[in-house]
């Protein structure tokens, strides 16, 4: 059985078969009760994410109705063997018990993490396959087909973080290889989507120029330039100013310069950005 959070939510049988959860307040306590699978989720921290901070007085015993929905679903639907116990009562709340490998959210956090570690290790084409392939995972907004609450938003809020990581550590590999044209397309897609991501901007200033399409470069800049003014009212940070005297005034030997720097800053100190997710 496999249990999809990266994209509309769904569960899959064993057979293939899936299902979609169409009662939202149901499909709520499961992708909680997911999110922290293996461990207990309060029931405090369960009622607030389906009601907020008004409760009504048969809160508890309406979320005991949705756990009992829940544990008939996975039966009925053939998903888990009648001998199998998936979700659990705790005195203080629940636990769903389910395998590393069957929540999508899961396997993606897995296969970010032993990219990170290959790219650390110097092994980019293994980084960069393991990256996309973390990537692949999502099929569009997380829980995009169900109503959140405030404790569902904040887990999203933190996986869109975590795949924006992903896509930068992608790049990073990408771009030891040496793949700068081929990470142009995509880069101008992300700036598009990230207006306010500086780093995104840099890399695109930094693939074109690698790419020997320095007036393009240039323009890259122009144009983070005029977003954050008209935005924010700030200049590009230092390191990107510094990147654009780097594109105006190339050295013969320029690997040291902050082309390159820029390009490999990923660890360094943390830089602005303000996302629109």
């Amino acid at each position: 059985m496999r249990f999809n959070l990266l994209g509309p939510m769904e569960i899959i049988a064993d057979d293939g078969r899936r299902c979609a959860l169409t009662a939202s307040k149901l499909a709520q306590v499961l992708a909680l009760l997911l999110l922290k699978s293996n461990e207990i989720t309060g029931i405090d921290l369960l009622v607030q994410e389906l009601w907020g901070d008004e409760p009504p007085k048969s809160a508890l015993t309406t979320l005991q109705t949705y756990v009992y929905h829940a544990r008939r679903m996975f039966v009925r639907e053939g998903l888990i063997p009648k001998s199998r116990v998936l979700l659990l009562t705790r005195p203080r709340g629940y636990a769903i018990e389910v395998e590393p490998d069957e929540v999508d959210i899961k396997v993606f956090e897995r296969l970010v993490k032993q990219g990170r570690a290959e790219l650390d290790d110097g092994h980019a084409e293994q980084a960069a396959a393991r990256l996309r392939e973390a990537l692949d995972l999502w099929r569009g907004p997380a829980l995009a087909s169900i109503t959140i609450g405030n404790v569902l938003q904040a887990h999203v809020t933190h996986l869109d973080e975590l795949r924006i990581r992903a896509i930068e550590l992608r790049i990073e590999a990408e771009k030891r290889l040496g793949r700068h044209r081929e990470l142009l397309p995509e880069l101008r897609s992300l700036v598009v989507a990230y207006p306010l991501n500086e780093w995104f901007h840099g890399q695109l200033i930094t693939a074109l120029y690698r790419s020997g399409r320095r007036a393009e470069a240039l323009q890259a800049y122009q144009d983070l330039r005029r977003i954050l003014r008209d935005e924010l009212g700030i200049e590009p940070a230092a390191e990107v100013q510094r990147l654009q005297q780097e594109v105006l005034n190339p050295r013969v030997d320029n690997r040291a310069g902050p082309v390159n720097r820029f390009a490999t800053q990923l660890d360094v100190a943390p830089r602005r950005q303000a996302h629109v997710l």
